[in-house]
């Protein structure tokens, strides 16, 4: 067998199968319990400071 045949079934099997089980658990880690304040936190942390700058002893939220 050459060696584009055997990469280009590798590719067609086992590397596809990898990149899918890898986009499911990248949606699984995004949509799982409890990371919906994570997220609202970090989309809003451009807004943290908005009124007013931050001071020297000011603590983040986390």
């Amino acid at each position: 067998m050459e060696i584009y045949s055997f990469l280009r079934e590798l590719a067609d099997s086992w590397v596809l199968l990898s990149l899918v089980l890898f986009f499911l658990g990248a949606i699984a880690f995004v949509l799982r319990p409890g990371s919906r304040r994570l997220h609202r936190d970090a989309a809003e942390s451009i807004f943290r400071n908005e009124t007013s700058p931050a001071t020297a002893g000011e603590k983040e939220v986390e």
